[in-house]
Formats: C-alpha cells, sequence, structure tokens
C-alpha cells in the first residue's frame, strides 16, 4: 500500500455526477490539497471523435480532470462516487440494500480496471425496496462524511441533503435503516423553464426572503392542504391580481415547494414516533432556505455539515484500505 508524508497527495477523490465531475486531491489527512470542477457530467462526456464508445469518453474527462496528478504521483489510489456508477456510468456499481450498516460501504467498492493504467473504485448506491422503491446515489458517500467527522450522531440522526433531488436520510446505531427523496429542486427548475409560470417571473430577480417565507406560509395553510399541484398556480395568479411581483415569483415558488417538502417531512417525523437531530449538508444557500422551512413548521434548528463528499470519500478509501491514515503525532515533552 502507497503511503505519502502528510501533506502531500495521497488521494484522488471523484464526485461524478449526471451534470458534472468535481475532482479533489486530498492528502494523507484527508484535507483538499486542489480541487477541480469540469461540465464532464456521465450525460455529457468529451469527445474525441463522434460517436466513439461511451468508455472512451470517460477515460478522456478522467484525463482532463487528474492525468497530471497522476503523471506525478502515478501510485495514487482513486476513488468515485456519484452516477459514475449508475447503469449509465463507467461501470455499474450494484446496490446495497437498506437497511445496511454503515462500513459495508466500504467493503462493496467495485473495480473499473484500466489495462496499463491506474484503476477506479467506484462506491454503491443504496436501494429501498421495503414500501416504496427508492435509490441514492452519490448520498451516501455525503451521510459517511458527515457521520466520520460526527460520530456522535450515528446512534439516531436524519441527514438533510438537498438539491435537484433532495434526500433525507435516517441513521440509527450505525445503519442506514430509511430514506425519502423529494423532486423538490427538479420541479422546480422545470416548472419556470417549461410551464406558463415562468412566462410571469423575472428571469434574474435577485433574492427576495419575504417572497419565500409567503410560501413557506401558504404551503403550511388551509389552502395548502389541497397540495402542491394546486399552490404552484397561485405563483401565477397572485402576480395577475396584482399581489406578487415578477421579481418575487421565484422565491414565492420556491418557498411553496420547499414549504411542502418540509410540511411532508415533519408529517412523516410525527408517524415515526418523534424527531432526531438533524443535519443539512449541500449548498450553503439552499441549506439556508431549508433552515428557515424546518424552523417555520416546528423542527428542531439543524446542525450543518461541510465538505461531507471529500470527508466521505476520503474515509470510504481509508476503510477499504487503498489510503492508510496519517500516523498519531507524539506528545510533546512539557517545557
Amino acid at each position: 500500500m502507497p503511503t505519502h508524508p502528510p501533506g502531500r497527495a495521497a488521494l484522488i477523490a471523484l464526485d461524478w455526477g449526471t451534470s458534472s465531475l468535481r475532482a479533489y486531491l486530498l492528502d494523507q489527512d484527508g484535507q483538499t490539497l486542489e480541487t477541480r470542477r469540469l461540465p464532464w457530467g456521465i450525460m455529457h462526456l468529451p469527445q474525441a471523435v463522434p460517436h466513439e464508445p461511451a468508455a472512451r469518453g470517460f477515460e478522456l474527462a478522467f484525463e482532463q480532470a487528474c492525468g497530471d496528478w497522476l503523471r506525478a504521483a502515478p501510485d495514487l489510489p482513486v476513488i468515485a462516487c456519484g452516477m459514475v456508477g449508475s447503469a449509465q456510468g463507467w461501470r455499474e456499481a450494484a446496490y446495497l440494500e437498506v437497511p445496511t450498516e454503515l462500513p459495508r460501504i466500504a467493503t462493496r467498492l467495485t473495480l473499473v480496471e484500466r489495462p496499463g493504467a491506474t484503476p477506479v473504485h467506484i462506491v454503491p448506491g443504496l436501494i429501498q425496496r421495503h414500501g416504496l422503491a427508492n435509490v441514492i446515489r452519490g448520498e451516501e458517500t455525503q451521510v459517511y462524511g458527515v457521520l466520520a467527522q460526527q460520530p456522535d450522531l450515528a446512534d439516531d440522526v436524519l441527514i438533510g441533503l438537498p438539491g435537484t433531488h433532495s434526500k433525507w436520510v435516517a441513521v440509527r446505531r450505525g445503519r442506514v435503516t430509511h430514506f425519502d427523496t423529494f423532486m423538490t429542486g427538479e420541479v422546480y427548475a422545470a416548472l419556470r423553464s417549461h410551464t406558463i409560470l415562468g412566462r410571469t417571473m423575472a428571469a434574474d430577480a435577485p433574492s427576495d426572503p419575504a417572497a419565500f417565507a409567503r410560501g413557506l406560509r401558504v404551503a403550511g395553510s388551509p389552502a395548502g392542504r389541497a397540495g402542491v399541484l394546486s399552490t404552484i398556480f397561485s405563483a401565477r395568479a397572485l402576480g395577475l391580481a396584482g399581489e406578487l411581483a415578477p421579481a418575487a415569483q421565484p422565491d414565492y415558488l420556491s418557498g411553496l415547494l420547499i414549504g411542502h417538502e418540509i410540511a411532508a417531512l415533519a408529517e412523516l417525523l410525527r408517524h415515526s414516533g418523534g424527531q432526531p437531530r438533524i443535519v443539512l449538508c449541500g449548498d450553503a444557500e439552499l441549506c439556508q432556505r431549508y433552515d428557515a422551512a424546518l424552523r417555520h413548521y416546528g423542527l428542531d434548528a439543524p446542525a450543518l455539515a461541510r465538505h461531507a463528499t471529500e470527508r466521505g470519500l476520503y474515509h470510504l478509501a481509508r476503510d477499504a484500505g487503498l489510503v492508510a491514515a496519517a500516523p498519531a503525532q507524539p506528545a510533546k515533552e512539557p517545557s
């Protein structure tokens, strides 16, 4: 197993999704030495010539992301998470069944062999078959990263991962027991870009916290009981009635959709018999919106987790034996 001095590169970690590729160069302590973001998600890969095999596109994207890092240090291990392990990815990494012990994730990495070159280890996603089927791919790494940094949370925590598809992952006694998905971010983008609601909205409106808060209130009001398919039309109707300016409509719609998501989450928690500690992980501005929504619906203020993806990739690689943990520093002699 290769080892590197502290502060020197020890691992290449890739967060490879549908629309983008993030590459992290990490040292032996898991600290980020360099970060790169490229537009090469799995659905939009570079091509040297038209219609070449998909595997070649992955190789080209991989080279652009970290080829120079590997030329400088050819023995660096590489780990990747996200849609790169899907059926449309570089190689499919089989799902682990939920409930599952978190440490199992590190034992089920899928290897992409690259003859004569550095292999890539892909993290598995999780599949939930009890109740309504559900899957996550990439978020399991963020959960791993959150709990690696705060292991005291593993007894009972709900980790919120807002984004295109918001995930809420329940962990109890170190096991992922359940998760829920809300397509809030994707629905918001689709409503703005592809429905009549977007026709009256200002395209580049500044943030409007009051409009967002109004959307939260409407989602939880008696009118909100009609459901999200009813209340979203108010983004247009209030504008036509002269009660909501075009610049306020995007944040109002955001508040409505997030409000309906958190109202549903609060109801699920009530039926499950109590509220665990909540941690939010993701874009800082989006997490602020979810923080406001959680408080509005009577849930406890969440903690915030930073850099969960790269921390998760580092700890998965370490637990899988791809990189050695940094040696403990000797205690200093008292002066």
